[in-house]
């Protein structure tokens, strides 16, 4: 009689438990819904105030042009900048030029002009320091019909027209390309370098490898102009540019809409 007893006062517990938990869910569920239900449609008379600390996030996403001082990132109206390239102070893209996604042309310290027909790829960064060790001007000079390959990095360095730069190459502070140049991928060409007229280098740091020929050096500006008229077909995806966001803006304010 005494086990009999326990176990039925074991079962009661278990069962007063069980209908204890189930009641407790039951309530959470019911509160739950009636604070979505209070969230999603306000009583008459009742304001949401904005919190001052919420961050105003601009909707065009990242912002491509980026002013500094008096600087302002100049591109010409044929030339095309993929969207998510930065352009930052003093840069000029000329025309018939294409600067391609991911790129970062820096012009906070000095000039960068990227020159007629000239083509800068994807994941390049161009910087240019204040002064240049070699006395030469330390702006970063890419002129006519020139190929900078994908995740180059050139900092304060001129390429004369109608040279090529391969891809993952380094162009360090003072360093000269002169036209009709070939760099190629993977090459460091150390501060202050000078590649002459008419010929192939190569290596870290680089250094002569041969004479270009008559027909190579024709072939040259040939792929800056097969890359300018790739670039024509991504124009058919973008809109003309224009001012319309800001009648897209005035329109948001009238009806209240915080951008």
């Amino acid at each position: 009689m005494a086990s009999l007893a326990r176990l039925s006062r074991k079962t009661l517990t278990s069962t007063l438990t069980s209908h204890r938990h189930l009641l407790s869910r039951a309530l959470a569920s019911e509160a739950a819904v009636k604070v979505t239900e209070s969230s999603s449609s306000p009583p008459l008379g009742f304001k949401i105030t904005e919190s001052p600390d919420r961050v105003k996030w601009d909707y065009r996403g990242q912002r491509q042009i980026i002013p500094l001082g008096q600087w302002l990132p100049k591109i010409a109206v044929d030339a095309y900048v993929a969207p998510n390239v930065v352009l930052a102070g003093q840069v000029n893209v000329l025309d018939g030029s294409s600067v391609w996604n991911g790129a970062v042309l820096r012009g906070d310290l000095n000039k960068i002009t990227v020159g007629f027909c000239s083509n800068v790829q994807e994941k390049c960064v161009v910087h240019a320091a204040w002064s240049s060790p070699t006395g030469l001007p330390a702006e970063t000079m890419i002129e006519r019909f020139v190929t900078v390959g994908a995740y180059c990095l050139l900092r304060s360095c001129t390429i004369e027209p109608e040279c090529i730069i391969g891809q993952h190459s380094i162009l360090m502070e003072g360093s000269l390309v002169e036209t009709h140049s070939i760099l190629e991928a993977g090459s460091v060409l150390p501060p202050g370098r000078r590649i002459p007229s008419g010929e192939l280098w190569a290596g870290n740091p680089a250094k002569f490898v041969r004479k270009l020929t008559h027909e190579e050096t024709l072939e040259i500006p040939k792929l800056a102009v097969a890359i300018n008229d790739l670039s024509k077909e991504y124009f058919n995806e973008y809109l003309p540019y224009s001012t319309i966001y800001l009648e897209v803006e005035k329109m948001m304010k009238s009806h209240g809409i915080s951008i």
